[in-house]
């Protein structure tokens, strides 16, 4: 059976997850963390994310964002195509990094309260 599209409609709140290819460690140190963040920074200020919250564990991420001039599935995929890169390269290997598709996301309706209840956890890291 063929997979749904994702839903990628205005005003939609996403919760992204993307985990390592076996769950393995996509983020070694903290160089990792810091070019993973700037990177998700550049699109939000490139307008093409909305970023409300973000959750780096070892072998896999939480964002909590909305789309912005482009599909959130381009957005997500330059994301993760660029860190992917820059792991392989800063730790010679070679390779995918991540799953095939990422894990399914929760897609909410914009409510006024659900951007509050995700900043709220935006500075507890293993919840989301």
């Amino acid at each position: 059976m063929r997979r749904q599209p994702r839903l990628d409609a205005p005003d939609v709140l996403h919760h992204v997850m993307v985990r390592g290819l076996e769950r393995r460690t996509i983020f070694l140190d903290d160089t990792d963390r810091a070019d993973f963040v700037a990177r998700v920074a550049r699109l939000a200020e490139r307008g093409a994310l909305t970023v409300y919250a973000w959750a780096l564990l070892p072998n896999h991420a939480h964002l909590s964002v909305r789309a912005g001039n482009r599909p959130i599935a381009r957005s997500i995929r330059a994301l993760l195509t660029g860190y992917a890169g820059a792991f392989n390269r800063r730790h010679h290997r070679v390779g995918h990094l991540f799953r095939i598709r990422n894990a399914p996301c929760d897609a909410h309706v914009n409510q006024r309260s659900q951007p509050r209840r995700h900043r709220r956890h935006a500075g507890q890291p293993s919840r989301l």
